[in-house]
């Protein structure tokens, strides 16, 4: 059986992102995985309403960011899959991982 390793990253910084995730691909095809994206999604703006007290009614202009995403999937090698969700990113980029796990064609499910 074959695990994928999904790997989603979000930040409100482009530039960062991009050079985060770039290095990361460089690393992993050195150590000889698979790895396929990175699969950039549509920057998604964020609109967050801010108050001035408890009071409905008294508020701010809303706070707007965009939030930019890049996906990136490690295919079977666990060690290095492994060794990436250990590592520290910068505190501007979220990541989250997703293990899948794949059986071959023709597997029967018991």
């Amino acid at each position: 059986m074959t695990f994928v390793t999904k790997l989603t990253f979000q930040s409100g910084n482009r530039y960062e992102l991009e050079d985060e995730v770039s290095s990361l691909k460089e690393l992993v095809e050195k150590k000889g995985a698979e790895c396929k994206g990175p699969h950039a999604q549509p920057p998604e703006s964020v609109r967050v309403p801010q108050y001035r007290n408890l009071a409905p009614g008294d508020e701010f202009s809303p706070w707007e960011y965009t939030v930019y995403s890049r996906k990136l999937e490690i295919h079977g090698n666990d060690h290095i899959a492994r060794e990436v969700g250990h590592m520290a990113f910068p505190e501007s980029i979220h990541v989250e991982i997703e293990v899948e796990q794949k059986k071959p064609l023709g597997h029967r499910r018991d």
